[in-house]
């Protein structure tokens, strides 16, 4: 079982690669301060930003940038320049980065896909996920509405544990049963799955890291590896890879919720 220690310990974790996306930076959702302090404990030889890391949507509305948003892209641009090679995948929330794909910014190089090849020679096929979302690719207005929703929801998330702390209760996601007990929501990541393992098949790679429906996951369909990092909105999660190649999801929450055997 793998951890992630307090930072009270400050003892840096060392990997090869972190996969992390859908920070939201912007929004009033996105858990800075926890991912500002998982950024001080690891370090990796690659970073890949899945996309959804600015969420421009959110800004577009309502300026938000706090301080720790802030800190979080200042201690991305500090590893860049340490030496870590930091690569920058947009997704739809922050699509208006996409008319800079092949470019710098600093020492990070902003693509729209990649090809991670690991320690043990797989071929992960690197993506953010929203082209294979039926709804972002043909109802963009309604994206937007069921954005909106989803705030409205976050919210109402929140009184909820809330209450739920002064009982001592752990934390609790209504999303996150909404997508495992509704059946359009079910249809809707079958269908998602589906899509970007077959893409991934006609790639020729081993396997995908995708990020977008904010559901981390790490699996085997059809003899590929799915692997989805999650988002730091509510699970506080992130894939990474160890120095055999071996990949696992781990959570900020210091417990690992999937991993993949090493061979």
């Amino acid at each position: 079982m793998r951890k992630i220690v307090s930072s009270k310990t400050q003892k840096i974790h060392q990997f090869e690669t972190i996969w992390i996306s859908d920070i939201h930076l912007g929004s009033k959702g996105a858990k800075a301060l926890e991912l500002l302090n998982f950024l001080s404990i690891t370090n990796s030889n690659k970073l890949y930003l899945v996309g959804d890391i600015i969420d421009c949507w959110r800004l577009r509305k309502r300026w938000y940038w706090p301080q720790e948003h802030n800190d979080v892209m200042a201690k991305i641009l500090e590893k860049s320049r340490a030496g870590t090679e930091v690569i920058y995948i947009p997704g739809n929330h922050d699509d208006l980065i996409r008319q800079f794909v092949e470019h710098k910014f600093g020492e990070i190089h902003i693509k729209m896909d990649d090809v991670h090849i690991t320690k043990n020679g797989k071929k992960i096929w690197v993506m953010h996920g929203d082209l294979f979302d039926s709804i972002i690719q043909h109802f963009r207005w309604l994206a937007f509405i069921g954005d909106g929703l989803y705030t409205i929801l976050l919210g109402f998330n929140g009184i909820l544990n809330a209450v739920r702390r002064l009982f001592r209760l752990e934390y609790w996601s209504l999303s996150k049963f909404l997508k495992q007990k509704v059946k359009q929501a079910v249809s809707f990541l079958s269908a998602f799955e589906t899509g970007i393992m077959n893409e991934t098949r006609k790639r020729e790679c081993d396997g995908v890291v995708c990020g977008h429906i904010h559901k981390a996951e790490i699996k085997i369909i059809d003899g590929l590896i799915y692997a989805n990092d999650g988002d730091w909105v509510e699970s506080k999660t992130a894939l990474i890879e160890d120095k055999g190649g071996y990949i696992s999801l781990i959570s900020y929450d210091d417990f690992t919720i999937g991993n993949l055997p090493s061979k």
